[in-house]
């Protein structure tokens, strides 16, 4: 009986695979094949004639080491993908979610008021943007875990960016379609208060939370390119 992981690992001496991917590759085409030889030893066919019917099912060595790679590739870009951003993006939103209903729920126990800031000039005497300290300080420690956990995954200076602006993702999509319908309203009002109220809310429940991200992760982000500048 024929050695068929080392036929298979002839072929694939040169694909471009981590060794351990490629002994999986290796060992799995190995074993379809060999049962492909031993259905074919139990219909009668000599073993030489079933080796070659066997291994005349992959017609094109070279395409099909081209196919597996560029499958590999994509696997591992998206493997990547999902734990260098996607992880630490969700983790850095359910933190903050958490945090900020904790932040309520504290606060009206303890009689916390957050910052209520108005647009005074506008005339508008409802408060329009809602603004809690705590939750914007407990951001900088959400920013900096975020960063870190995507560059312990391996993610570039400028991806480890992406996971610490989750939090703002909501907001930020709720602002995009609101202010072009403030604007359009505003034509058919005759005080028209919402666009400033809007900008208030954006600066309030965006800017400020993306500016605590960031100055939470990027230290970190600086602090481990250092680090490896100093190892090598």
């Amino acid at each position: 009986m024929p050695d068929w992981e080392a036929l298979v690992g002839e072929q694939f001496a040169a694909i471009s695979l981590e060794p351990e991917e490629r002994r999986e590759v290796i060992a799995e085409l190995a074993g379809h094949l060999e049962e492909t030889f031993e259905q074919l030893r139990r219909q009668g066919l000599a073993e030489e004639a079933a080796v070659e019917r066997a291994l005349s099912q992959v017609k094109d060595w070279q395409s099909l080491r081209r196919k597996i790679q560029k499958a590999r590739m994509k696997e591992d870009v998206m493997t990547d993908r999902v734990r260098q951003v996607w992880l630490p993006g969700f983790l850095t939103l359910f933190l903050s979610m958490m945090l900020l209903m904790a932040n309520e729920v504290i606060g009206i126990k303890l009689g916390v008021n957050p910052l209520i800031v108005s647009a005074h000039d506008s005339g508008l005497k409802a408060p329009v943007a809602v603004i809690y300290v705590p939750w914007l300080v407990s951001l900088l420690l959400i920013g900096a875990i975020g960063a870190y956990l995507a560059l312990r995954a391996g993610a570039s200076p400028r991806a480890t960016l992406l996971p610490l602006m989750f939090p703002v993702l909501p907001h930020s999509i709720f602002f995009v379609i609101w202010i072009p319908v403030s604007l359009i309203l505003g034509d058919h009002t005759t005080h028209n208060t919402m666009p400033s109220a809007l900008l208030m809310g954006l600066v309030g429940w965006v800017v400020l939370p993306a500016v605590a991200l960031l100055a939470g992760g990027l230290p970190v982000q600086l602090l481990r390119l250092r680090r490896s500048t100093l190892s090598t």
